[in-house]
């Protein structure tokens, strides 16, 4: 039993790191689709939508919920029957815009509806347990030598790009200055 455990969790522990560098990307990608459907929500039309979608019942917002992945799936399809065709570059390029755009519609109407939906008992129960179960996969995932190395890899990045465009010498200073003079011969 000891042997069966200790081969379980050698063959499932990739699969754990790689379902919690998923929900990693998915949550980066539901907050820049969150921050972008603020944004548009600025229009007239849609800050009504969103009004009328807060007034929606549970069952209602659920639906609502649901809707951007039924409306994207055959859009995904389509993509990877282009993949499957030799149309690689077009089949992965729909995909990430279909995922992005997807999560961005499902964060809003989750933010949206979120109220209404956690008064559905089995929804609130079945968030909770996710939740948890993802808390622990990126709390497993943050725990390893791999992700310490990509962070310190990272700080040293962002330390390098904060160096390097900070005063007027830099590599961007200059790129901007070229842009400028660029801009003022293509306008004369």
């Amino acid at each position: 039993m000891k042997h069966f455990r200790r081969l379980h969790r050698w063959l499932f522990a990739p699969l754990v790191y790689l379902a919690a560098l998923l929900l990693l990307l998915e949550d980066w990608l539901w907050d820049l689709g969150a921050a972008l459907m603020r944004r548009l929500t600025a229009w007239p039309p849609l800050a009504r939508l969103e009004q009328w979608i807060c007034r929606l019942g549970p069952y209602a917002a659920l639906v609502l919920m649901v809707l951007p992945a039924a409306l994207l799936f055959p859009v995904k399809l389509l993509a990877l029957w282009a993949l499957a065709n030799g149309h690689a570059l077009l089949g992965l390029t729909v995909i990430v815009l279909a995922k992005v755009v997807g999560a961005a519609a499902v964060a809003r109407l989750y933010l949206l509806t979120r109220p209404v939906l956690l008064t559905i008992v089995w929804f609130a129960r079945l968030l909770g347990w996710f939740l948890a179960l993802k808390a622990r996969w990126i709390a497993r995932l943050q725990g390893t030598a791999a992700w310490r190395q990509v962070q310190a890899l990272a700080g040293r990045v962002r330390r390098w790009r904060q160096r390097a465009s900070s005063g007027p010498r830099s590599w961007t200073g200059r790129f901007r200055r070229l842009l400028k003079r660029f801009r003022a011969r293509w306008r004369t």
